[in-house]
C-alpha cells in the first residue's frame, strides 16, 4: 500500500468519525428538542381540559368541549377512580380501552409511550384531585408517527450527507496528499537517476515559496550529495596519487632487481634505492594506518606528562636543520607549560605544521613559534610569511586526502600524500583539543593549536 493511499485513508476515517460524532449529536440534540415540545404541548393540552372540566352534583364529570380547540391529533380520556371511562375525546370511540392503564398504579402524572392499533402514542397520565381526594384521571395521547416520520427523514439526510462528505472527503485528501507528496516522489525519481547514472553532480531543486519539513528534506539531502561528491572526488584524487606514488618505487624497485639480476651481482647503490623506495611505502601504509586508527578512536595514546615548552625548542631546532638554514625560525612568548599528554604524537603535529610552514615559504622569510596560556587552555602558534591557502581552501585542509596545493608536482623531497593535517586533526581531537588556521595568499598561514591544561578541565572552547 502506498504512502499516499495510506494517508488518505488516515484522513478520510479520522474525518469521517467526526462527521459520524456530529451526525449522531445533531441527531440527538433535534430528537431532544421534539421531545420536549411534544411533551409541552401534551402539558397544554391537558391543562386547556383540566380548564375546562368540572363535577356535577351527582358526581361526574362534565366537559365544555365548545371551549376546547384540541388539533385531531390529540386523544384524551377522562376515568373515574373505580375505572369508568367517564369522556372520551371526539372521534376516539375505538379508545375504550385506557391509553395507558399502567400509569394509574404509579399515582402521580406519568409520561410514557403506548402501541394502539399498530400506532405509537405519546401518553400524558395526570390525576385529578378535588381538595385532599382523588376523583380520577385524565390521560392525554398523541400519535407519534409525524415525529417518527421527522427523525427517520433526519437519519436519511443525515445518512446520504455524511456519505457524500465522506466521497467529497476522500477524493479531496487523494489530491491532497499527491500534491504534497509529489516533492518525495520527485526526490525518489532524481535519486534513481543518480543511483542509475552514478552522477552526484546532480541536485534536487527546491522551490523558494516553500519552508516545510520537504524542502528541509531536500536541503539536506542536496547538502549530502555535496559532501559524497567532495568526498568521492577526493578518494578518486587520492587514489590517482597513491597509484602515482606506488607507481613510482614499484618501478623503480623493480628496475634495479632486474639490473641486479642481469648483472649477477648486487650494486649498493641499487640497494639504497631500493630500500629508500621501500621505506617511503612503508611511510604511506603507515600513514593511512594512522588516521583509520585516529577517526576510528582506536588511536593508541601514551598519556603522561609533557613539557610543552621543551617540546616547542626540540621543534624549532629541528624545523632549523629542516629548513638547512634557509629560514628563520624564532620561538618569541614561552613559558613552562605542563599538559597531559602523548608526547610524540603531539611532536608528531608540532612537526607536521612546522615542517609545512618550511616547505611553503620562500627563502629568508620567518617562521614563528609561540605559546601562551588562556585560562583552562594553552595556545601554541606557527606562524610563517609563505604562499598562504586559498579562502575556498581552508575548511576542507583537515580533510584526508585533500591538497589545497593542486598545481603542486609532488617529489621526494616536497610531496604529500594529503593525509598530515588530517592526522594532526585527529591527534589534536583525541586530546581535547582543537586546531584554528588563518590564511592569506601571498602574506603567510597561522596555526594555532589549542590544548586543555588538564583533561578534567574542559569545559568550553576557548575562542568563539
Amino acid at each position: 500500500m502506498s504512502l499516499r493511499l495510506r494517508l488518505t485513508i488516515i484522513y478520510t476515517a479520522l474525518l469521517s468519525a467526526v462527521i459520524l460524532l456530529l451526525s449522531i449529536v445533531m441527531y440527538s440534540m433535534i430528537s431532544v428538542v421534539m421531545v420536549n415540545q411534544r411533551d409541552s404541548r401534551l402539558e397544554r393540552v391537558a391543562n386547556t381540559i383540566i380548564d375546562n372540566l368540572w363535577v356535577d352534583v351527582n358526581g361526574d364529570f362534565q366537559l365544555n368541549r365548545s371551549a376546547l380547540e384540541i388539533d385531531a391529533g390529540y386523544k384524551y380520556q377522562i376515568w373515574s377512580t373505580e375505572g369508568q371511562l367517564q369522556i372520551n375525546s371526539e372521534g376516539g370511540d375505538q379508545f375504550n380501552a385506557s391509553l395507558d392503564p399502567n400509569a394509574f398504579e404509579q399515582g402521580q402524572t406519568l409520561y410514557s409511550e403506548v402501541n394502539h392499533e399498530e400506532s405509537e402514542y405519546r401518553v400524558l397520565t395526570v390525576p385529578l384531585d378535588r381538595g385532599s381526594e382523588r376523583i380520577g384521571w385524565l390521560q392525554v395521547g398523541l400519535i407519534m408517527s409525524a415525529i417518527q416520520y421527522t427523525q427517520q427523514l433526519m437519519i436519511a439526510v443525515f445518512t446520504a450527507a455524511s456519505a457524500f462528505s465522506i466521497v467529497v472527503v476522500a477524493l479531496v485528501g487523494w489530491l491532497i496528499t499527491g500534491q504534497a507528496l509529489e516533492p518525495l516522489s520527485e526526490i525518489a525519481r532524481i535519486t534513481r537517476k543518480i543511483t542509475n547514472s552514478n552522477d552526484l553532480s546532480r541536485r534536487i531543486p527546491v522551490k523558494s515559496a516553500q519552508n516545510d519539513e520537504i524542502s528541509d528534506l531536500i536541503l539536506t539531502f542536496n547538502q549530502t550529495l555535496v559532501r559524497l561528491e567532495r568526498l568521492f572526488n577526493t578518494q578518486q584524487r587520492f587514489l590517482a596519487d597513491v597509484s602515482h606514488e606506488l607507481r613510482t618505487p614499484l618501478t623503480v624497485i623493480k628496475g634495479n632487481v632486474g639490473l641486479m639480476r642481469i648483472m649477477h651481482t648486487f650494486d649498493e647503490e641499487s640497494l639504497k634505492s631500493i630500500e629508500s623506495e621501500v621505506d617511503r611505502l612503508t611511510r604511506l601504509v603507515g600513514d593511512l594506518l594512522l588516521i583509520s586508527q585516529a577517526e576510528t578512536g582506536q588511536l593508541p595514546m601514551m598519556m603522561k606528562p609533557v613539557y610543552v615548552d621543551d617540546l616547542l625548542f626540540e621543534i624549532s631546532e629541528e624545523l632549523k636543520i629542516l629548513s638547512e638554514g634557509e629560514h628563520r625560525i624564532i620561538i618569541e612568548d614561552i613559558k613552562p607549560m605542563i599538559i597531559l599528554g602523548d608526547r610524540d604524537r603531539l611532536k608528531q603535529v608540532l612537526l607536521n605544521l612546522g615542517s609545512n610552514a618550511v616547505k611553503y615559504s620562500p627563502e629568508g622569510s620567518v617562521i614563528r613559534l609561540s605559546l601562551k596560556e588562556k585560562g583552562h587552555w594553552l595556545q601554541i602558534k606557527i606562524q610563517d610569511e609563505g604562499y598562504g591557502i586559498p579562502q575556498e581552501d581552508l575548511k576542507f585542509i583537515f580533510e584526508r586526502f585533500y591538497r589545497a596545493d593542486k598545481s603542486r608536482t609532488r617529489t621526494k623531497e616536497n610531496g604529500g600524500f594529503g593525509l598530515g593535517l588530517a592526522i594532526s586533526y585527529w591527534i589534536v581531537r583525541n586530546h581535547g583539543g582543537r586546531i584554528e588556521v588563518e590564511s592569506e595568499e601571498n602574506v603567510g598561514t597561522i596555526f594555532r593549536v589549542w590544548l586543555p591544561v588538564s583533561q578534567s578541565e574542559i569545559v568550553t572552547t576557548p575562542l568563539p
